[in-house]
């Protein structure tokens, strides 16, 4: 993963790539990050297995050797078009700024970047970032402990200009409803500043295992009462439709191999963070000739 310098965080990004939460923080945080970058690599076909993992670990590897300041998580992506996240948080744009001068005040760390980044160039068809900010308004219940979360869903919504008022009373609605009917839905909600088309927000869930996603889909009939039954999901379906271009849903789960978190987040669950490797077979000798 290369990270590209601020200036160049205006590519325009293709939504289908991007999105979600959870970046990194320093151990459990009370609270989501403000800021998100996401850099999307859309690998070439076949080539986002243990190849790119191999490529990736140069990288971590130097960001680790340096201590840089900028953690990220990476995500694989289990739908749509073979493409992996690399996901940074931030509490501020100042921050941002200053950690990236950081990092380009260190020669050493930018030149194995570089030459990082030209293996792993071989296995991409195309890099792209944006940023994102919080929306607490427009989040629910979101879950702060990112260092365990292992599988993450997405979805990526564009709406309509002129529709930000309707928007936001769909999501009230859909917030009440979850609340009077006590489901486990949870999200964090970012809205694109940069990168991306205006009007675009991502609903972010994580999660620690792919049980969460079987345990929402039994309380659908529960979420549907709490609406107003068929009638309820009729007007839900009518403002919707009224602020909404379009969406969809995306589901992605973590690469321990290509991620540079805290040392703090590897304390915490070194098995997964850190994996040792498999421990070579004993080569059994040949037994010499009587």
């Amino acid at each position: 993963m290369k990270i590209i310098s601020p200036v160049l965080l205006g590519l325009s990004i293709a939504v289908a790539g991007s999105a979600f939460t959870a970046a990194q923080s320093d151990s459990s945080t009370s609270t989501l990050p403000k800021v998100l970058q996401i850099t999307v690599e859309y690998t070439k076909p076949y080539k986002g297995g243990a190849a790119h993992d191999k490529t990736e670990s140069v990288f971590v590897a130097a960001m680790r050797r340096a201590k840089s300041p900028v953690h990220y998580v990476a995500m694989n992506a289990l739908s749509g078009k073979s493409r992996e996240l690399f996901v940074s948080q931030f509490d501020s744009f100042a921050e941002m700024e200053k950690d990236y001068k950081l990092m380009d005040s260190d020669p050493t760390l930018s030149a194995e970047m570089e030459r990082a980044g030209l293996a792993d160039g071989e296995l991409l068809d195309g890099v792209i970032q944006s940023v994102y900010t919080y929306d607490a308004d427009l989040s629910f219940h979101p879950h702060t402990d990112l260092d365990k979360h292992r599988v993450y869903q997405i979805f990526v919504i564009h709406i309509r200009p002129g529709k930000s008022k309707e928007w936001r009373d769909v999501v009230k609605m859909v917030k009440d409803a979850h609340e009077k009917a006590e489901t486990s839905a949870h999200w964090g909600m970012y809205e694109a500043a940069f990168g991306a088309l205006d009007g675009t927000f991502i609903a972010v869930t994580g999660d620690p295992s792919m049980s969460a996603i079987d345990q929402a889909f039994s309380e659908d009939k529960k979420f549907r009462d709490a609406i107003g039954g068929d009638e309820g999901m009729s007007k839900l379906d009518a403002m919707f439709g009224d602020a909404v271009e379009s969406s969809r849903s995306e589901l992605f789960y973590v690469n321990p191999k290509e991620s540079y978190v805290s040392d703090d987040w590897i304390k915490a669950d070194p098995s997964f963070w850190m994996p040792k490797p498999p421990a070579a077979k004993p080569v059994a000798k040949a037994k010499k000739p009587a």
